[in-house]
């Protein structure tokens, strides 16, 4: 099936006089999760970023350190797999043609892939083209969500944004990013797996005036809650003539998002005077009430995760596999009434699976648990209120030495960060080397970021902050993001520890503080690696997790957990 659409492929670069053809990841909105996966059509390759060129003789798959062994499985016969930290397409690629769809690719990402080594050719019909007959129905239509959970009316979050516009000189903003819509307006939508995404754009004025770019059907609850006028809503097919109609000089757009093709009409009218949508920086402070509402969301995915952690922990001779215990969790999950789905597809791997950064089970890779296995369970929910993503690796005998002391240093490096002094190590990068001390004392390392930020009832990946090693972003109070660090030895076995944090404030001093209620698995622990501090924090944090958890579990659950502290 692959290599017959590979052909197809190859027949229009004929039709069209080009050497190649660029396929990202995303759609128009730059998603990262996407109902219709040109990327994985193409290659099979079914993570969560990269980019394949398709060329006469020959196909590349550019991917992240994530993805390298994955992609290998999935796509190694029909491409050559290139870590893209290491070889970007330009530094390949020399003297080429190459075609793509310009409503699928900013300037600032042609650039990073190609720069000036590359002839890129805007193509209108995406040569991996689909049919869009998606019915909207009342379960894809824009919502609202309450000012009671979102902490503050999205009228007053319109004129924080609209003094921004003003600061900048400018006279609108054009949002393109759909969770800075979904922030902005205090709303949601269905539009992508695994987020509460409303895929539209939006323009503002510096006076307060709103049009969302969308099918009008999308909007017809929020114009009910008179949260936007009918003559507001803008078909995205006369955006053209929209933005012509329009009077004013400079305008706001975003360079992460805001398409080739939408900055091409946009610019034929107004000056771009700033490329960052403020949107982004202003929604990653949480407020009191955002993190509360996280606070009750993890408490109940703790529930669901503890219960499932027990329950893989003491099946004994029963047979499991990948799947099954996957199912298991979400089984556990869906006895709330306030979850609604995962915040993205669980890893779930076993032994040599969990070498896999983002593995995904399937029936072709499917491994039954085996007694001598280490699993690592990567997973995370939406609920009504807030969005969790967890990560635990777990044993079911006792494991070797080696196991045990790669297991605990990267436990050190996750209370590194959890410990960090935010006051004087205030960056992502300040405090990634942080999380890798200890492995690097080994000579050991993970090829990923130590965390990421997280979104409010939002996207499981959402920045500007994070912990890696290029992050600059300063962490400010209500932030939220992962703490990740891990190893992963290919054909073998993984780990991984993940909390979410938020940066907390008090009497004046920021540090985290743990989001993510559930145990981590003693019997992984070389307690004679731990310092006096580490085994302090280890224990404050099991008592934590039974203080919050033992009422939701039963007398046997209770005794198991109470030996972990």
């Amino acid at each position: 099936m692959i290599n017959n659409k590979l052909i197809k492929i190859k027949k229009k670069l004929i039709k069209y006089k080009i050497d190649g053809y660029i396929i990202p990841k995303n759609d128009e909105f730059f998603s990262e999760y996407v109902k219709f996966d040109r990327l994985k059509i193409i290659s099979n390759f079914d993570g969560s970023a990269g980019l394949a060129i398709i060329l006469k003789n020959k196909n590349y798959l550019f991917v992240d350190g994530r993805y390298t062994i994955q992609a290998k499985k999935q796509s190694g016969t029909y491409f050559k797999i290139i870590e893209i930290h290491k070889f970007l397409p330009h530094q390949i690629l020399k003297n080429l043609n190459l075609g793509y769809d310009p409503k699928l690719f900013t300037k600032l990402l042609l650039n990073y892939y190609f720069r000036d080594k590359i002839k890129l050719i805007p193509i209108k019909e995406n040569l991996v083209a689909y049919k869009k007959n998606e019915k909207i129905s009342s379960n894809n239509k824009f919502y609202s969500i309450s000012n009671k959970i979102a902490g503050k009316n999205f009228k007053n979050k319109i004129n924080l944004v609209s003094n921004l516009i003003k600061k900048n000189k400018a006279d609108y903003l054009f949002v393109t990013a759909p969770e800075n819509i979904a922030w902005l307006l205090n709303i949601r939508g269905n539009d992508t797996p695994f987020s509460p995404m409303p895929n539209c754009n939006l323009l503002m004025s510096k006076n307060k005036k709103i049009n969302l770019i969308v099918n009008e059907i999308k909007t017809t609850n929020l114009v009910k809650q008179n949260k936007i006028s009918k003559k507001n809503i803008i078909n995205p097919k006369k955006f053209s003539e929209f933005i012509q109609s329009l009077s004013g000089k400079n305008i706001i757009i975003d360079r992460k998002t805001c398409s080739i093709f939408n900055e091409q009409i946009i610019e034929k009218k107004f000056k771009i005077n700033n490329y960052t949508d403020p949107c982004y920086y202003l929604k990653s402070l949480k407020n009191p009430s955002e993190i509360k509402y996280m606070q009750k969301a993890h408490l109940e995915d703790g529930i669901a995760l503890t219960k499932f952690i027990y329950w893989m922990k003491n099946l004994k001779n029963k047979k499991i596999t990948e799947i099954k215990a996957q199912k298991k969790l979400e089984d556990f999950r869906k006895l709330n009434k306030n979850y609604l789905y995962p915040s993205f597809s669980t890893i779930a791997g076993t032994g040599s699976n969990g070498a896999i950064v983002h593995y995904r089970a399937t029936k072709e890779t499917n491994k039954e648990i085996k007694k001598n296995d280490i699993f690592l369970c990567d997973s995370g929910g939406q609920y009504k209120y807030g969005t969790t993503d967890v990560t635990r690796t777990i044993c079911f005998a006792k494991p070797s030495d080696r196991i045990r002391n790669i297991f605990t240093k990267v436990l050190k490096g996750h209370i590194a960060v959890a410990n960090c002094n935010i006051n004087k190590f205030n960056t992502g990068s300040a405090i990634d080397i942080k999380a890798r001390k200890y492995l690097k004392s080994s000579g050991l390392d993970y090829a990923h970021g130590t965390g990421h930020g997280v979104g409010f009832f939002s996207n499981v990946h959402e920045g500007p902050q994070s912990i890696s090693k290029f992050n600059k972003v300063k962490l400010k109070e209500g932030m939220i993001l992962s703490n990740e660090p891990g190893y992963y030895e290919e054909g073998k076995f993984g780990i991984r520890i993940e909390n979410l944090v938020f940066v907390k404030k008090f009497r004046g001093k920021l540090s985290f503080e743990n989001l993510t209620i559930a145990p981590i698995d003693k019997d992984l622990i070389n307690f004679k690696l731990l310092n006096k501090n580490e085994k302090e924090y280890l224990v404050k944090y099991h008592l934590f997790v039974y203080s919050k958890l033992s009422k939701f579990l039963n007398k046997q659950e209770k005794k198991w957990l109470i030996r972990n502290i």
